[in-house]
């Protein structure tokens, strides 16, 4: 009896087979072409969240030109619809990470030497792109980019008392932000931690809890699964409205610019961020990634537009874990795996943080006319590495590191720091979504190098979920 029909997320109909256990036996699936358009009328798929996304930037971008100041009450209501769209993905973000981590890792204890070998890659992985990373942008910025800046007035140097009071000027020493990262750890208080989303103290939990469960018939597991199977029946809803969710985060966000205050430093500084994120996303992690798994990293990158899409419009790699792990499961990775690399990845691989913390270091710096020397990077690229693991994935968290970093290499933080603040919010959407990005080019790489494949009762309840999803979808028609 075959296995169920299955949709790609990018709307390509799919039949797969049954996956063996046995890594000797290759995997089959044949491939059911549709017309062009039928992804165009699938709600959700990857071509009507694009569509969404390059009509708000085309909107808010005549806007912007043709508006001389769009109201406040306008972008307020216009972002309505993304903004319940966005708290609806947040509010099923937390039971979801605590069911896949808890399944994940008592999965993985069940694979003997298997489990260990899951998490060396998966961290492993993250930690070396993590480092490429910054040191490409350490590298970009040191040898180009910081010989465009202009150095200012004391003028546009001096903040006043409206920049003062948005900014947290108050010291905290190098020691004390690594004492405040180790502690996130280890939560003094679970029902505090869940409620406030420390997410990383909420997943070692998890991992903990999951650990001590010694059977996986123990009703802690079928309790778990029964949570997960109804969270994922709303993400199901949710990720049908991305478009529409998705267009109205876009819009009134792109109403926020105005063109004609970006000066040249600015200019710079968004040039040389997107453009080291472009090398590294289009050129280092393909290289990775085809020499892993002998596969077309772009061809890949291009199925899994929906959850770096989806990024971009959130900013929050938090509120897309729910788009990532349907892609991950859409392009055939074992759910073992990407239930347990993905939503670790949103908190250990923030590959596009770590490539913007040195940029906004160095723009800074050569503003006041500081040209930081190959120690001052040595230094830059240490604390970006260790802020980059443990910043929290949701929206502009990387503000306050990168005050922190700036005066570890003694950068007065100055008036331009508020261009950095002004700007964030589109820089931040780029580098959510190298971090999306670099999430499902981790799994597939570590499910080519480790061989690992779902028990079959993991395969039973996929094939469950596909039922319920086509009986939903045949009931809709």
């Amino acid at each position: 009896m075959s296995a169920p029909e299955s949709k790609d997320i990018s709307g390509t109909a799919t039949q797969p087979v049954r996956t063996n256990s046995n890594p000797t036996i290759a995997t089959e699936e044949h491939e059911v072409k549709r017309p062009w358009w039928y992804s165009i009328k699938e709600p959700g798929s990857a071509l009507q969240i694009i569509t969404a996304a390059i009509l708000a930037i085309a909107i808010g971008l005549v806007v912007t030109t043709q508006v001389e100041k769009v109201p406040d009450a306008a972008r307020v209501i216009i972002s309505i619809p993304g903004d319940l769209w966005l708290r609806s993905l947040k509010a099923v973000v937390l039971p979801l990470i605590v069911c896949s981590m808890l399944l994940a890792v008592t999965r993985l204890r069940e694979m003997s030497n298997g489990g260990s070998l899951l998490a060396k890659w998966v961290v492993g992985y993250y930690i070396i792109t993590t480092l490429i990373s910054i040191t490409l942008s350490c590298l970009m910025m040191g040898l180009v980019w910081t010989h465009q800046f202009k150095e200012v007035g004391e003028e546009s140097l001096r903040m006043d008392e409206d920049e003062e009071s948005t900014v947290d000027t108050s010291e905290r020493p190098i020691h004390q932000v690594v004492l405040e990262m180790f502690q996130s750890f280890i939560p003094s208080n679970v029902v505090y931690a869940m409620a406030n989303d420390q997410l990383l103290a909420i997943i070692i939990t998890a991992i903990i809890v999951g650990y001590l469960i010694e059977s996986s018939q123990s009703p802690i597991i079928r309790v778990t699964e029964e949570i997960e199977r109804m969270i994922t029946k709303i993400i199901t809803w949710l990720i049908k409205m991305a478009p529409i969710g998705v267009f109205f985060l876009i819009l009134p966000n792109l109403m926020k610019l105005d063109i004609g205050e970006i000066g040249l430093n600015l200019g710079i500084l968004i040039g040389g961020t997107l453009s080291t994120m472009l090398i590294h996303i289009l050129v280092i992690v393909p290289i990775i990634f085809f020499t892993f798994t002998r596969m077309n990293a772009y061809s890949y990158w291009i199925k899994i537009s929906p959850a770096w899409v989806t990024a971009w419009g959130s900013a929050s790699s938090a509120a897309t874990l729910p788009v990532t792990l349907r892609c991950a499961k859409a392009r055939g990775i074992p759910a073992t795996i990407y239930k347990f690399s993905c939503p670790l990845g949103c908190l250990i691989n923030m590959d596009g943080t770590a490539i913007y913390l040195p940029a906004a270091v160095t723009f800074l710096a050569a503003t006041q006319g500081i040209t930081l020397g190959p120690v001052d990077y040595i230094i830059v690229a240490l604390l970006s590495t260790l802020a980059s693991i443990g910043v929290s994935p949701i929206p502009s968290a990387s503000l306050v590191l990168s005050i922190m970093i700036a005066r570890s290499v003694n950068v007065e933080l100055t008036g331009m720091y508020a261009v950095i603040v002004a700007i964030d919010w589109f820089l931040d959407r780029f580098r959510t979504a190298v971090n999306v990005s670099g999430d499902l080019f981790a799994g597939m790489i570590v499910y080519k190098m480790t061989g690992i494949e779902d028990p079959p009762e993991v395969v039973d309840e996929v094939s469950r979920e596909e039922d319920i999803n086509e009986k939903d979808a045949s009931n809709r028609v």
